[in-house]
């Protein structure tokens, strides 16, 4: 995990060409997407990446961030809670700039696996440059789940997916883009990192 000072970020969809302006906070995220045997882990549906950021932060003694009930597919978000969860989109794309205003944090074949260096395959993290706050793979390799309703009136509960994956071009590996899946949709081109927030509202 790296700290991601705060900061300000504007966010924008192609699709409804909204632009809208989010403060973010510091807070933690991890180094690079989670990962067994030093490779993304794929095919995880946003509610088991949020499963897995509760029993994350069971193993470490933290208090989980989010109250799961699977069988209505419903998960909130206790954000009094210190434990591990998903960055949102503003956070996302916030640690994804570090600071750079540009498509991307560098050169494309530099810091990203996809369709044209991929070689049709994931990649073990790590194995391109990371951006100047130290965070590796925020472009191309996987998609990663967010927290955030992509746009809760027209796609329901569909959830927001950043980054591009290994098969996507060039276009789709870049800070700005949004994508949208079901929250139990499941790929192999789609895994998530975890977050931590750092200054917790106080309690009444």
């Amino acid at each position: 995990m790296v700290v991601v000072p705060a900061g300000r970020v504007a966010l924008t969809d192609r699709r409804s060409s909204a632009t809208w302006i989010v403060d973010v906070a510091a807070f933690e995220l991890g180094v690079h997407p989670v990962a067994r045997d030093g490779v993304p882990v794929t095919d995880v549906s946003w509610f088991d990446a949020a499963v897995h950021c509760n029993e994350l932060s069971a193993a470490e003694g933290l208090d989980p961030a989010y109250v799961i009930d699977l069988d209505a597919e419903h998960v909130a978000w206790d954000e009094a809670a210190g434990g591990y969860r998903l960055p949102t989109e503003a956070e996302w794309e916030h640690a994804c700039r570090a600071g750079t205003t540009g498509a991307r944090y560098g050169d494309l074949d530099d810091i990203a696996w996809y369709r044209d260096n991929s070689g049709d395959a994931i990649h073990a993290v790590g194995g391109k440059q990371s951006n100047a706050w130290g965070l590796h793979d925020m472009l191309g390799n996987v998609w990663e789940w967010c927290w955030d309703i992509y746009d809760a009136e027209v796609y329901g509960a569909y959830r927001v997916l950043r980054g591009g994956g290994w098969l996507d071009e060039q276009w789709s590996c870049r800070a700005s883009v949004r994508r949208r899946a079901h929250p139990t949709f499941r790929i192999d081109d789609v895994g998530f990192r975890v977050a931590r927030s750092l200054s917790l509202p106080e309690s009444n």
